[in-house]
């Protein structure tokens, strides 16, 4: 068995790599070749945080694995991130453990890339006006992605933290040569941009449908869960929406979950999956002056597909340790 550590994942797996990698994945799944069920997730009693378990199969080229993934939000406290775990990368014609791969390194630069994904086929061509609204470890790997599929003339950034909202401006001069607004609140972030990411863990909305400009595209990431969100009911109402998946979205997605529940859209307000745009299914963005929302929430397919490029990159450049188990 092959481990690779967080460096050896983010040496490996570059961000437009890693873009096209997610297309390739989405594609398959709209075309009917994954094999992806809802997370399972234990939630650890007493509120600490919660372990979730993501198997998938992908068909061609084929693949195997499920990741686990624990998330405790509490952990920044003591200097960790919140994102806790492992990849395991199997052989689909024997069964065999092939690989651990560090599960936060792989969740970082996948979960930025189908965001990079999805703005590439929904947000307008011209869109260069970019609002980050969580400055952790999504802001740093969503600034890699819209990097990577729009100029960014504009940069704005707000974080509850005013720090780290600081740090990410400053990852952005050094990067990418970019001088970017550290915004006192998400309101004069997120007001007139055409590209904004949502990468918080709030439980309560951040980001308003009043807010939002005409042809604006907005990535909503951070909550996960049927009970959080951060978008506000009419944000989500204004926006033609497009998800991951369907089912998923439909079952954990408090952003959409928790409008439905008061009545103001139905499940048919998904749009589509952002699969079905990149084959052609659907059209996608149908005006300039359209609002397009997509919701990820994130898939096993996604993990595995991830582990399978990283491991043969390891493995063609020898990086990692080879551990056998008998």
């Amino acid at each position: 068995m092959l481990i690779l550590t967080r460096g050896d994942v983010e040496r490996l797996l570059s961000m437009p790599a890693c873009i096209a990698l997610m297309a390739e994945t989405l594609s398959a799944r709209a075309r009917g070749e994954t094999v992806q069920p809802l997370r399972t997730i234990l939630r650890v009693p007493g509120g600490a945080g919660l372990l979730g378990s993501m198997p998938a199969y992908i068909a061609s080229p084929p693949a195997l694995g499920v990741k686990v993934i624990a998330v405790f939000a509490g952990n920044h406290a003591a200097g960790l991130d919140s994102h806790q775990g492992g990849v395991l990368s199997i052989d689909p014609a024997t069964g065999a453990l092939d690989a651990l791969l560090e599960a936060g390194a792989v969740t970082a630069i996948r979960t930025a890339a189908v965001s990079g994904v999805a703005t590439d086929r929904l947000a307008l061509p011209d869109a260069d006006d970019v609002a980050i609204l969580g400055a952790g470890v999504q802001g740093a790997t969503h600034l890699d992605a819209i990097h990577a599929v729009r100029p960014i003339r504009r940069l704005r950034i707000w974080n509850r933290t005013p720090g780290r909202a600081v740090a990410l401006a400053e990852r952005a001069l050094l990067r990418y040569g970019l001088t970017a607004e550290v915004a006192a609140t998400a309101e004069a972030a997120a007001r007139g941009a055409t590209i904004i990411c949502t990468l918080t863990q709030a439980r309560e909305p951040i980001l308003k449908g009043d807010w939002l400009a005409p042809g604006a595209h907005v990535n909503a990431v951070g909550s996960s869960t049927p009970d959080a969100r951060e978008l506000d009911t009419a944000a989500v109402r204004r926006a033609a929406l497009f998800v991951d998946a369907r089912e998923s979205a439909l079952a954990e997605a408090g952003d959409i979950l928790i409008p439905i529940a008061e009545g103001v859209i139905g499940p048919d307000h998904v749009r589509a999956e952002v699969g079905d745009v990149l084959i052609g299914r659907h059209p996608g963005r149908q005006s300039a002056g359209e609002i397009t929302l997509f919701k990820s929430l994130g898939l096993g397919i996604e993990d595995v597909a991830a582990a399978r490029f990283v491991v043969a990159e390891a493995r063609r450049a020898g990086v990692g340790q080879e551990v056998s188990l008998f």
